[in-house]
């Protein structure tokens, strides 16, 4: 990202961003962005959505690791099922992995704020 500071103040204005939180969120979503495009490749070419490769790629790490997706949308649980049924061949599995070791994945899981509240009783 080579944004000019006043560009990139103007743009997470237009976005509403108006907190360092956002700003942060956007600067990872950027860099990362790589990620997201292999996944939308693979995906494109196996036939499946990038969700779904994302689930079958969990599935083939260990037996006993069982991914939990949510969501509030009956098309998206259509989809997720969807991975259960789709297998990543040795092949498939191999070129993710040696592409997510080119990738440097950028920032947390959640933003600070959210952090705090994961885990609490």
């Amino acid at each position: 990202m080579n944004m000019a500071w006043p560009g990139l103040f103007n743009y997470c204005k237009s976005q509403e961003m108006n907190n360092i939180e956002s700003l942060g969120e956007f600067y990872n979503r950027k860099f990362n962005q790589a990620l997201v495009d292999m996944l939308h490749q693979l995906a494109d070419q196996l036939g499946a959505t990038p969700a779904q490769i994302a689930l079958a790629w969990i599935l083939a790490q260990k037996e006993w690791i069982v991914p939990i997706p949510g969501t509030t949308k009956p098309h998206r649980l259509e989809e997720n099922i969807g991975a259960s049924g789709f297998k990543l061949t040795a092949d498939d599995l191999q070129h993710i992995d040696e592409a997510v070791s080119r990738i440097r994945i950028q920032g947390h899981r959640y933003v600070d704020g959210s952090e705090k509240m994961v885990d609490k009783d």
